[in-house]
């Protein structure tokens, strides 16, 4: 199973071709070497929605452009349950054709603020929810930007990941 990026467009306030930023999320993904079974889950929200998602998670009052929630969780242990100690009555002791999947995390963007910062840059509004998605998926995969030479490295990386997957040579 490859890669899969369940995208939702929860608000109204600017429309979002979902299965597009899907597939940059998916190709970004890639480009970072996550090939194997994994899930990401890529959401737009209203203003709203991302300000008390902010307020709760990260103590920040009002709405912020992109949030990322890495799964920080262990892979699941494979085992009989309710203890996963080990292989129960009818098991053969080999592993499972069907690997369960990797929870990456879930990337919330907001349009509307989007907007106002696609403004602010002199780029269009999809343009910067390219940049937010790929940052996000940056976010998942540990990368930060808390100190000056972490934020180059990242910025470095978005350019990168934008050049390759999203603003093809015309």
């Amino acid at each position: 199973m490859p890669v899969d990026v369940f995208c939702a467009d929860e608000q109204a306030d600017r429309p979002v071709a979902i299965e597009r930023f899907a597939e940059l999320a998916r190709g970004a993904l890639a480009a970072e070497g996550v090939v194997a079974d994994a899930e990401v889950s890529l959401l737009f929200v209203d203003e709203a929605t991302i300000a008390e998602l902010n307020d709760r998670f990260l103590g920040r009052e009002g709405p912020t452009d992109v949030l990322a929630f890495p799964i920080d969780d262990e892979p699941q242990v494979r085992g009989r349950s309710p203890d996963a100690g080990g292989p129960g009555p009818g098991d053969s002791g080999e592993p499972d054709d069907e690997e369960v999947p990797v929870l990456l995390g879930d990337i919330v963007v907001c349009p509307a603020v989007a907007e106002r910062n696609a403004a602010e840059h002199g780029v269009s509004l999809e343009d910067e929810l390219a940049l937010l998605v790929v940052h996000g998926v940056l976010h998942l995969l540990g990368m930060d930007h808390e100190q000056d030479e972490e934020a180059e490295r990242m910025e470095r990386r978005e350019q990168e990941l934008l050049d390759l997957l999203y603003r093809r040579p015309g």
